[in-house]
């Protein structure tokens, strides 16, 4: 473990198995001649298939973390190792998919063809790709809706269909930016179920960047609380409720005392 583990008390498991490594990352921007770190010192280790929410002020570096996964933005001190090579590699192998807090699609494009935008460059037959977009379609509840354009479709499902359109070409990671914040609190709640079910059932790792602290204890193994000014690890906090759970579970007592623990430890600073 590394000093800087050491002087910030982090519980991080390094995990000789894990499909996403940072070792003393740093990333560092420019604004003119001033420097601003967006993340700093950073060491964890995501293991395959585990659910990570990342909790944290405004400024604390976790959409820069996501985007450092994804090999959007390169280290300036550190390592970064994504499925045993670079974050690029792993993006062009289609490794990893992203859905960002806007659902992003085209308006002139039906759900169906938004969904197809990922596989248009790949090589084989047309019609297996075709199916493939069907079968994701169908099993985030919108084959009905194949057809139909986003400005026909409910904030919700168009974050269904940008959901899809991550998953269509299988990744083995995927990288979730505050993807319900825009939506009214019903919906977001069924986003959540929804989201638990399509993890257990594809076996992806998520990286989930939320603010909502009842939704990082409800949808996370693990919440990696993050530190701002600079970005940096605080802490990591097991959550230890049932695999399988509805949205009931918010009531428990359990619950409630997880949700406590992350509100105290946002609330208690660097």
């Amino acid at each position: 473990m590394s000093d800087a583990l050491q002087q910030q008390g982090i519980n991080a498991v390094l995990d000789a198995e894990a499909c996403i490594r940072c070792r003393d990352v740093s990333v560092t921007f420019f604004k003119g001649r001033q420097s601003v770190s967006a993340i700093e010192g950073l060491t964890l280790d995501v293991k395959r298939g585990e659910f990570l929410a990342l909790l944290g002020p405004s400024g604390c570096g976790k959409s820069t973390l996501l985007r450092l996964v994804s090999g959007l933005v390169a280290p300036s001190a550190g390592k970064i190792d994504v499925l045993g090579g670079s974050p690029v590699a792993a993006r062009h192998r289609r490794d990893i998919g992203f859905v960002f807090q806007d659902a992003a699609l085209l308006p002139w494009r039906t759900a169906l063809e938004n969904v197809a935008l990922p596989l248009e460059v790949s090589q084989g037959d047309q019609r297996q790709r075709l199916q493939r977009c069907q079968e994701m379609l169908d099993f985030m509840g919108l084959g009905a809706r194949q057809d139909a354009y986003p400005h026909e479709l409910s904030g919700g499902m168009r974050q269904r269909v940008s959901i899809a359109r991550a998953l269509v070409s299988n990744p083995k990671i995927l990288l979730m930016d505050e993807p319900f914040a825009a939506l009214d609190e019903i919906t977001r709640d069924r986003l959540n179920e929804e989201l638990r079910r399509i993890w257990k059932q594809t076996g992806v790792t998520i990286l989930f960047v939320t603010h909502g602290i009842y939704e990082a204890a409800y949808l996370g193994q693990r919440v990696l609380m993050l530190a701002a000014n600079p970005g940096r690890v605080k802490e990591f906090v097991p959550v230890e409720l049932p695999e399988d759970r509805t949205l009931r579970i918010r009531e428990s007592r359990e619950f409630v005392e997880l949700a406590g623990r992350l509100r105290s430890s946002m609330e208690s600073g660097s």
